[in-house]
């Protein structure tokens, strides 16, 4: 277990930003980041976990207590059963699943960070989610200091949520269980959109997992969503706001101020969510409310390739990016009535 003092954290988040912990320590087995949650906590002192830090913005103050990079290497597969420890870097789980023909995690390839954290944040993208694919998650239980396994149903999944999530300062991820499905070499169904229209199959069909997984791959590159370190244009959390999702009277009111800023003939982008529930789109709302690809003049802008990443241009700091998400969520509040959230987790600073 490797020990740091003063570290900076910057280079272990995918914005490059942040300050330095007080004491950082690299854990490679179980054991090595159970003890050190454990001497944390008996300690009193306050503990940051970070994974592939693709979900983090960490304040320009560092942070004060300890820093826990979760290194752990560990890819089972037993039939279409998967277990990963918490540390595997995710985009090459799935690139070993898609190898094994295994389907049902194909369309999250290229999404940054580890294992360990997609069931945190209940990970999803291009018509798949991992709530959809997990069986069990193994975790160091804080609260009773226990590693507990917790079935699907028991974190509490729902859109970008868990109960991981919910209570943050409780479950520490160790390992993370999947079900996946053989399906002769071909995809789980096409149920995006755009990839279907990429692919030109109807939603609903199937073809070769590498195809999938390759199709997804180039899409998210075209919006600056793979990871590139000569890019600014990637260093980002991905997309740093996530999709309203309205009640009926909240979503009629929305399509009032739409029509009333847009014209009546407009309508916005709007998605079953459930019973009474309409999602629509962040990028959408942050477009329409006009911050458009590319926008800023500082050290912190939007991507030009996407309108829901905020981006480090090489030299910006947290409160940079803090002062343009705060300018965003602004203006689309100002020009739709709705409250814009961000999705990754903040470290020492808020909106």
């Amino acid at each position: 277990m490797q020990e740091l003092h003063d570290a900076s954290l910057a280079p272990l988040t995918t914005f490059r930003l942040g300050g330095p912990a007080t004491r950082l320590v690299t854990a490679t087995t179980d054991d090595e980041v159970i003890a050190a949650v454990r001497e944390a906590d008996a300690a009193g002192t306050p503990l940051l976990v970070i994974g592939g830090g693709s979900n983090l913005v960490i304040g320009d103050k560092g942070f004060d207590g300890t820093a826990l990079v979760v290194a752990t290497k560990g890819v089972t597969l037993d039939g279409t059963g998967l277990e990963l420890a918490a540390g595997e870097v995710w985009t090459d789980a799935v690139a070993a699943c898609v190898e094994a023909g295994l389907a049902g995690i194909e369309c999250l390839a290229g999404i940054p960070g580890s294992a360990g954290a997609t069931p945190i944040q209940n990970v999803g993208a291009y018509g798949q989610e991992v709530a959809s694919t997990i069986t069990e998650v193994v975790a160091y239980d804080r609260r009773s200091g226990e590693t507990v396994t917790l079935s699907n149903e028991e974190c509490a999944f729902s859109y970008r949520h868990s109960r991981f999530k919910a209570d943050p300062e409780r479950y520490v991820v160790l390992r993370v269980r999947f079900r996946l499905e053989d399906a002769d070499g071909m995809s789980g169904p096409v149920r995006y959109a755009e990839t279907a229209r990429v692919l030109g199959v109807a939603p609903g069909e199937r073809v070769p997992l590498a195809t999938a997984r390759d199709t997804v791959l180039k899409l998210r590159a075209g919006k600056g969503m793979v990871l590139d370190p000569q890019d600014h244009d990637t260093w980002s959390a991905g997309s740093f706001f996530t999709n309203p999702i309205l009640d009926d009277e909240t979503f009629a009111a929305f399509r009032t101020r739409v029509r009333e800023r847009l014209g009546d003939g407009v309508e916005p982008p709007a998605y079953p969510a459930g019973d009474g529930l309409t999602k629509t789109s962040a990028a959408w709302l942050i477009d329409k409310a006009g911050f458009t690809k590319g926008y800023g003049s500082g050290p912190a802008r939007i991507s030009t390739k996407h309108t829901l990443a905020l981006t480090n241009r090489g030299d910006a700091t947290t409160e940079d990016l803090l002062a343009l998400a705060r300018e965003v969520v602004a203006g689309v509040r100002d020009a739709f009535g709705i409250t814009l959230v961000n999705e990754p987790v903040m470290v020492g600073v808020g909106l």
